[in-house]
C-alpha cells in the first residue's frame, strides 16, 4: 500500500498497545458520528432540511442523499486501515466545506465553525495512534 518501508514506518514511533487502542476507540467515535451524519442525511430527515436552509444551502433532498453517500463512503474508506489514509483526505476536504460554509454565515466560532476542525483533529489524532505508516510521515519531535 505505502512507499515507506516497514522499518522506516516502525522506527517512526512504535507505540504501544494502549496508544493504538487509543487511536481505535478514537477513530471510532469519528466513523460513528459520521455514519450517523451520513444516514440521516440519506433519508432525509426534515431536521436536515430545517438545518441547511440558514447555512444558504439548497434543501433538494437529492443534493443531501449525495453527500450522505459521500459522507458513509469516505467513513468507510477511514475505517479500512489499507484505504485510511484516502478516507481521512476526503473527510478532511468535506469539513473544510463544512467549517467555510460556517465562516460564510458568522456562526459562533467555538460550537459551529470550528466543529469541522474538532472532529478533523480527532480523525488525525486517532490515525496517527494506530497506524505506524501516518507516524512515519507525521512525525512529532520529542
Amino acid at each position: 500500500m505505502s512507499t515507506i518501508p516497514y522499518t522506516a514506518a516502525t522506527q517512526a514511533g512504535t507505540r504501544n498497545s494502549g496508544s493504538v487502542w487509543i487511536g481505535r476507540g478514537l477513530s471510532g467515535l469519528v466513523i460513528l458520528f459520521l455514519l450517523f451524519d451520513g444516514a440521516i442525511k440519506l433519508v432525509p430527515f426534515q431536521v436536515v432540511i430545517d438545518t441547511v436552509i440558514p447555512l444558504g444551502w439548497p434543501t433538494d433532498p437529492a443534493l443531501w442523499r449525495a453527500l450522505g453517500v459521500v459522507l458513509i463512503a469516505s467513513a468507510l474508506l477511514y475505517a479500512y486501515p489499507r484505504t485510511s489514509i484516502l478516507g481521512a483526505i476526503l473527510i478532511t476536504a468535506y469539513l473544510g466545506g463544512a467549517v467555510a460554509t460556517h465562516v460564510r454565515i458568522g456562526s459562533p466560532l467555538f460550537s459551529h465553525t470550528l466543529f469541522g476542525v474538532y472532529l478533523g483533529i480527532a480523525l488525525w489524532a486517532g490515525l496517527w495512534l494506530r497506524d505506524p505508516h501516518v507516524r512515519a510521515l507525521l512525525p512529532v519531535a520529542r
